[in-house]
């Protein structure tokens, strides 16, 4: 994908002017199929040709972002078309990309070795750190660092699948609702311009209910399993002390978190202009210190210990690859609904809207969690971010009711399907290596049926 947005970018680059804004009320929905085309491909090809979309999903990406990118070009012009993709490139992409990268790399280099036996109240702690760490180091550090250890903990269990269910539930999404670290939705919308402390103080109690009501539950359930059941007469992995390794990444933990609190307080009012698109110093700053970060962390974490995790970067690759083509083919989509009522999705407005003109910030909370079930949270929370307002100062002040819905739906709603969340197959590919036998598709969503809607109604009562 990097070659392909390389050369994209250098057959635009010669003579182009600034590119002129898109008047989404002169668009057709037409021009959102290319994006509609990649979630889709995103939700159904693992399903129904997952050796295909293994080997393929970079081609099959690449194949719809030029199938938009052709006939938009012939239309609009290159400069319009170029202004697009580095919009979609400098703006969104590329901050978002290099903020995964640096957390994937740093909490990478953090392995937990050891084993324990996985009593309830030991799975249920575990539970319990993941879902903290989950909003300092990301979702996708926070499981790829405790899945394992969690796995082999419960390696003497007969029933184990729930463990891994919650995990997915707790680790790898609610647990990242606390700030713009955590989850990618609310990066892209720290990117948008909401203030970090807002998402904390914002998402502090629907998490905080969240989590302790999904703890409790688990705890339940796997106290039910384990009298049930007890353990097996011989434990696969005999018990050994638990120790860390990589300690020496734990202070690269906090300065990613140094770094991205920096661009949001130093505002020193200077930005480049690229092709229409300002870049500001700070965000800059903040992309190259991230690097910077991730090399040191690969510089001085010792080769075993990312082997013992298993390390390698075909996740992160697979994201850069599917949200570099996501960021372009969605441009139309936002100018669209940025329209309102004079925009082709107008009825989409309508179910968000009161017949007042108020957000019907409830609807925006389902709305927003149903597609983010089935599509991505991450373009998801953009769409209807963009549908509300766009304006982050906006959606803090008068707005704020309903940018909580559409954060809560986002990360929250994730949850429910295995493609909600980039970290939920991941988690299911990990333990089906492992042996354990993962329900399929729709099997997870009886859990999240049951575990999960009833809890999503109640946060719908209590804040909407």
């Amino acid at each position: 994908m990097t070659r392909f947005t390389s050369a994209l970018l250098l057959s635009l680059l010669p003579g182009l002017a600034q590119a002129a804004s898109l008047d989404g009320a002169t668009l057709s929905l037409a021009w959102g199929l290319p994006f509609a085309g990649i979630l889709l491909s995103i939700a159904l090809f693992p399903i129904f040709a997952p050796g295909f979309w293994h080997h393929h999903f970079g081609k099959i990406t690449a194949g719809w972002t030029l199938l938009f990118l052709l006939p938009f070009t012939a239309t609009f012009g290159l400069g319009t078309s170029a202004g697009l993709v580095v919009h979609a490139l400098m703006a969104e992409f590329i901050p978002f990309v290099v903020l995964l990268f640096a957390l994937y790399t740093v909490s990478g280099g953090i392995l937990v070795w050891g084993n324990l036996h996985g009593s309830p109240a030991l799975n249920t702690g575990l539970l319990a750190l993941g879902t903290v760490l989950a909003s300092l180091m990301g979702t996708t550090g926070a499981a790829m660092l405790l899945i394992r250890p969690l796995i082999k903990a419960n390696d003497n269990r007969q029933h184990n699948v729930h463990v891994v269910v919650f995990f997915i539930f707790l680790v790898a999404n609610i647990g990242g609702g606390l700030t713009p670290l955590g989850d990618p939705p609310l990066f892209l919308g720290f990117l948008k311009g909401v203030d970090f402390f807002w998402t904390v103080s914002a998402m502090a109690l629907p998490v905080l209910l969240s989590v302790l009501v999904l703890l409790a539950v688990f705890y339940a359930v796997d106290s039910y399993y384990f009298r049930k059941e007890g353990v097996l007469p011989r434990d696969k992995t005999p018990d050994a002390p638990i120790k860390l390794y990589g300690l020496r990444n734990i202070p690269l933990l906090l300065a990613i978190i140094v770094a991205v609190l920096l661009s949001g307080f130093w505002k020193p009012g200077i930005s480049f202009d690229v092709l229409g698109t300002p870049v500001a110093l700070q965000n800059l700053v903040r992309d190259g210190l991230l690097l910077l970060i991730a090399a040191i962390s690969l510089k001085i974490t010792p080769h075993q210990v990312r082997a013992g995790n298993e390390f390698n970067w075909d996740p992160i690759l697979e994201v850069a690859k599917l949200f570099a083509g996501i960021f372009i083919t969605i441009g139309p989509v936002i100018a669209v609904l940025q329209a309102g009522q004079a925009g082709a999705l107008a009825p989409l407005v309508g179910v968000v809207t009161g017949p007042d003109g108020a957000p019907l910030n409830a609807m925006y909370f389902w709305m927003t969690g149903i597609l983010s079930s089935f599509l991505d949270n991450a373009p998801t929370y953009l769409v209807f971010f963009n549908l509300a307002s766009g304006d982050a100062a906006t959606l803090m002040g008068p707005l704020s009711q309903t940018l909580l819905a559409i954060s809560m739906g986002a990360v929250f709603m994730g949850a429910n399907t295995y493609i909600g969340n980039a970290p939920n197959f991941m988690v299911k590919a990990i333990a089906e290596q492992r042996g354990i036998k993962m329900p399929s598709f729709f099997g997870y969503m009886l859990w999240s049926i049951v575990f999960l809607l009833p809890l999503f109604v109640l946060q719908t009562w209590l804040f909407f």
